[in-house]
């Protein structure tokens, strides 16, 4: 099996965005602005299936799980397009997260 990492999740927005071409705003950074937006509102979406089903639920019942894992879904796809919007390569993710995490190992 492939590994589904951000380069085959890019890949996979890439082919969603060409089949709605013409149809969904085209990718640029002022089209990034409304990406991290929407994203925001599906991360607040994953939320409120924690705070109405709780955690126990999204842990035990197989279709509150799906939901919830759907809803977190969706931020990864509005995230990946804010990485295609500002022309952010997985490579360069790689790079400046694991510098970030070098970081906070050190924090305190």
């Amino acid at each position: 099996m492939d590994t589904f990492d951000f380069d085959k999740m890019q890949e996979i927005q890439r082919e969603l965005r060409e089949k709605y071409k013409g149809r969904w705003t085209a990718l640029s950074p002022e089209m990034g602005r409304s990406s991290l937006l929407w994203m925001m509102v599906e991360a607040g979406e994953a939320a409120d299936i924690i705070k109405k089903d709780g955690d126990r639920k999204i842990m035990d019942v197989p279709e509150v799980r799906e939901h919830f894992i759907e809803e977190l879904c969706d931020v990864m796809m509005y995230f990946n397009d804010v990485m295609l919007c500002y022309g952010i390569a997985p490579e360069e993710l790689e790079r400046v997260y694991l510098e970030k995490h070098r970081r906070n190992l050190e924090r305190w």
